[in-house]
């Protein structure tokens, strides 16, 4: 891929592609009707999915400001940054801060982009932290940590908007890691804290799983709550693999 300059693009012909002259403020924007408001965000990424993957925006294309895409599906701008960071994960779009977002590829990766780390690496270790981690809090956890837990659990259960839920999600499992006694759990957690938030971000957007979160991660703190380690592992583990399975479905579809 080459990268982007002010003044080219890339269009595919041929067996390579070219680079040709285009004004990068001619954004793509769409010509469609207003989103419904039913699912916003997850209704605004599938469009924009599925615009990508029919090639009705080329590579290199940059889509609209986010306040141009808000203005024409008519919602606001942070379900556009959601629907874009999703776009982002699955690899069709790279954001260039004070450029824009632009369009890298027709087909997902196979595996989510998050920041500094993949989905893959997310996957691979977060057995091996998360669920010893979780026997540790069951066994260790004071009535503080207690506390903070059913806190994050009601909020998380309270909440709509996906983008809070997720920073909550994110808190849940960073208090689990603190709670486990253990520094090198609590430091690991923090340092994979905002990959994870956008793991989640992505896989309740696209695979719908806000519902069965809820209900896995209320499965881990009753486990730490009952003081069970064997529970809380098995919760924990339990709760990655459904996660497992969401991506695998995410990056093979289509």
């Amino acid at each position: 891929m080459f990268p982007f300059t002010e003044n080219f693009n890339l269009t595919l012909g041929g067996s390579h592609p070219t680079l040709v002259n285009v004004n990068l403020s001619d954004s793509w924007t769409p010509g469609q009707q207003p989103i419904e408001r039913r699912s916003a965000a997850e209704a605004v990424f599938h469009a924009l999915r599925l615009a990508i993957e029919a090639q009705e925006i080329p590579l290199g294309s940059k889509l609209g400001s986010e306040a141009a895409l808000a203005a024409d599906y008519q919602v606001s701008r942070s379900v556009i940054r959601e629907a874009l960071r999703s776009c982002a994960a699955l690899g069709l779009t790279r954001t260039e801060t004070g450029r824009g977002t632009f369009v890298v590829s027709h087909r997902p990766t196979r595996e989510l982009k998050l920041g500094s780390f993949s989905s893959d690496d997310l996957l691979e270790a977060r057995p091996h932290i998360e669920a010893p981690a979780a026997a540790l809090a069951a066994t260790r956890r004071t009535t503080e940590d207690l506390e903070r837990l059913s806190g994050l659990i009601e909020q998380m259960n309270q909440e709509d908007d996906a983008v809070a839920w997720v920073e909550l999600d994110a808190a849940f499992h960073a208090a689990i890691a603190r709670a486990s006694g253990n520094s090198v759990f609590t430091k690991v957690v923090a340092d994979i804290r905002e990959a994870m938030a956008r793991q989640s971000e992505t896989v309740n957007l696209v695979d719908g799983r806000l519902g069965p979160n809820k209900e896995e991660h209320l499965a881990i703190f009753k486990a730490i709550e009952a003081q069970d380690p064997q529970a809380a592992s098995e919760a924990m583990n339990n709760h990655l693999t459904a996660v497992q399975h969401a991506v695998s479905r995410i990056v093979r579809s289509h």
